[in-house]
């Protein structure tokens, strides 16, 4: 048998990297440990998207960004990435996994940055689909954890100019045409239920949205539901499943807990959206 080919992976600057001349590397950085049979990036100042086109009769046109998480201080690279794209792959669907710029730029406020990535990586699918062998269609955007939140900023911020312009690609819409966060992380606060942050700002042009968390997830469950709430208040298209039990961290891969079903759930959600059409 053949060994796999590796996927093929483009950087999504075409120069300097807005705003990385002030980024230090720590000067005690260590790259962290691969364990708990996960891979771990701790030092992203390239972003890059890693490309799983889909391919056969199955594939569809609608290709989608993951956004693997890590607390913004790490990629939890095949848990919540590269693995997610190859089930995305057997839906017919095609991934583009991004490699987001971590450790924490900013401590206190740590998306902007990754949220500069992930809208150049929404519009460079756009426009560099038949190039990459990508479908052109339908962009959406898959996210764990932090790379969760970042998921709903890039749901929600799209149209705040995040960097300088840096060619024809972004001209382009940087909305994605729906959303999947998967136990998305500092939608609010985790210690103390209460208001969502103010940086969630859904109207009615948030695009669909799915999500999956538990209720022992500390309070992402709790952040969750008043999500789902402001999504409702907007007629913002949206599906919402809480289950007991799980806690964090599970991506795709299957445990005794209900939770692990939430991926044929998205692919019901995806399916009844005409996203994923029969």
């Amino acid at each position: 048998m053949l060994p796999a080919a590796t996927p093929p992976e483009v950087k999504i600057w075409p120069g300097a990297v807005p705003g990385e001349e002030s980024f230090k590397k720590p000067a005690n950085y260590k790259e962290p440990e691969s364990k708990d049979g996960t891979h771990r990036i701790g030092l992203v100042t390239d972003p890059t998207l890693t490309l799983f086109p889909a391919s056969g009769p199955a594939a569809r046109p609608v290709t989608v960004v993951v956004c693997p998480g890590g607390g913004y201080n790490i990629l939890a690279w095949d848990k919540e990435g590269t693995e997610v794209a190859t089930w995305l792959n057997s839906l017919g669907i095609s991934a583009a996994v991004l490699k987001y710029r971590v450790p924490r730029r900013n401590m206190d406020v740590p998306h902007p940055a990754p949220l500069q990535d992930a809208q150049r990586a929404t519009r460079l699918v756009r426009a560099k689909a038949k190039e990459w062998g990508l479908p052109e269609g339908k962009v959406g955007m898959l996210g764990f954890s932090a790379g969760g939140h970042l998921t709903v900023m890039a749901a929600t911020h799209f149209n705040e100019t995040t960097y300088p312009t840096q060619d024809a690609a972004d001209a382009l819409s940087c909305r994605p045409d729906f959303v999947l966060p998967i136990y998305p992380a500092y939608l609010g606060d985790e210690k103390k239920a209460g208001p969502l942050s103010p940086l969630v700002m859904v109207t009615r042009e948030t695009p669909p949205v799915f999500v999956a968390v538990t209720d022992d997830d500390v309070l992402r469950g709790v952040n969750a539901a008043s999500f789902y709430i402001e999504l409702k208040k907007a007629g913002v298209p949206s599906e919402l499943h809480i289950y007991t039990k799980g806690g964090h961290g599970y991506g795709l891969r299957p445990s005794a807990n209900p939770v692990s079903q939430w991926p044929k759930r998205a692919e019901e959600w995806l399916r009844a959206m005409k996203i994923l059409a029969e």
